[in-house]
């Protein structure tokens, strides 16, 4: 005999409105537009290096006498195999780290075919001869022009995505993790546990942000993974302020009590039975607090105390060619401002879109 579970009408209400709420999302031009945006800046900081005009480990490959040059100017290079042999790279690998240059290329000026020779001249105005068996010519776009030392500024936006949203998301991580914890702990055992918890909540929430992630980042030290916890570290509070006014609400609904009487753990109970009816809240102060670490990231990458070169990252593209907004190389620096500008404009109308999606009362 087969069996069917009979679904109750409040089940079914709840897939309805679950349906409706999605509807409403999609429905909205904003939040299909932020989500594009944040969707497209994703996929370029996954491929990475794969998709990079320039595949060199950080993007640092520099040709001094190309210094900033306009957006799509070409640049012809000799290019001489090296001596050493060439070190195959895996697929991943190279999407991970990128892969060396298996040549030597020299900016040249101009060239001319001499038998089975080619003559070549340098920016340095010095006569280049080289075998045609030996050597090639090849010209290269720079689609975004290059920066001060030469580098691709298409490539060092690209990889910058990657330091950007990762650091967002791992931020995030560690935010959820403490802020989930000691927010639902507090609400639900209250007492002495609710007040040194809301003591530490108070505490941290007096320090200026800003000043607290310098202070643990001087205590960790600078680095990638550094700047990852220091500013994990000081987003959790505003999760844990809205996990424990939701908690003190649910805590007291007849289910919750019914999971008492049942003698469920705690831990069953906060976790499977409290937790999942809070989501909605927890999404949106997340993604509200995703461009807020994307912002705090660049900041620091501007100050120096944050990702440190030769890693790319959009506030130290900002730092290296701030001079130039009052030349006329202005676009190095706006730029990186106009996709720091994106991306954090992206995740605020998400979490607004959000917002609106998930309150019942609409």
């Amino acid at each position: 005999m087969r069996l069917f579970r009979k679904r109750s009408s409040a089940d079914l209400a709840g897939r309805s409105l679950d349906r409706m709420a999605m509807r409403r999302f999609w429905r909205n031009p904003l939040a299909i537009a932020s989500t594009a945006v944040i969707g497209l800046f994703a996929l370029v900081a996954i491929l990475g290096y794969l998709i990079t005009p320039d595949h060199t480990p950080y993007c640092n490959q520099q040709y001094l006498e190309l210094a900033t040059l306009k957006p799509f100017s070409k640049a012809t290079f000799l290019c001489i195999p090296n001596p050493e042999p060439h070190t195959r790279h895996s697929t991943l690998n190279t999407l991970l780290h990128g892969k060396p240059l298996p040549y030597t290329a020299i900016p040249i000026i101009n060239y001319s075919y001499a038998r089975d020779s080619i003559v070549a001249t340098p920016y340095n105005g010095d006569l280049l001869t080289v075998s045609r068996r030996e050597a090639d010519v090849r010209e290269r776009t720079f689609i975004l022009g290059t920066d001060a030392y030469g580098r691709d500024v298409l490539s060092m936006l690209m990889i910058g995505s990657r330091v950007s949203l990762s650091v967002g998301f791992i931020a995030i991580l560690i935010a959820l993790l403490l802020g989930i914890t000691l927010g639902a702990l507090a609400a639900y055992y209250g007492g002495w546990v609710d007040n040194l918890i809301l003591w530490l909540i108070n505490v941290v929430w007096s320090i200026p942000t800003v000043l607290l992630v310098i202070a643990i980042t001087f205590v960790l030290g600078k680095g990638f993974w550094q700047i990852f916890i220091a500013v994990g570290l000081t987003m959790w509070v505003d999760i844990a302020r809205v996990v424990r006014g939701e908690v003190l609400a649910i805590k007291e609904k007849e289910y919750i009590e019914a999971t008492r009487a049942l003698g469920f753990s705690t831990f069953r109970t906060i976790f499977r039975h409290i937790l999942p009816n809070i989501v909605g809240a927890v999404v949106v102060v997340a993604a509200s607090n995703f461009a807020s670490a994307i912002l705090l990231e660049a900041g620091l990458s501007f100050l120096g105390i944050g990702v440190q070169p030769p890693m790319p990252s959009w506030g130290m593209m900002v730092k290296e060619n701030y001079g130039y907004i009052l030349l006329d190389s202005a676009y190095l620096a706006l730029l990186p401002g106009l996709a720091i500008m994106l991306v954090v404009l992206a995740f605020m109308l998400l979490a607004s879109a959000l917002r609106d999606t998930l309150d019942i009362r609409r």
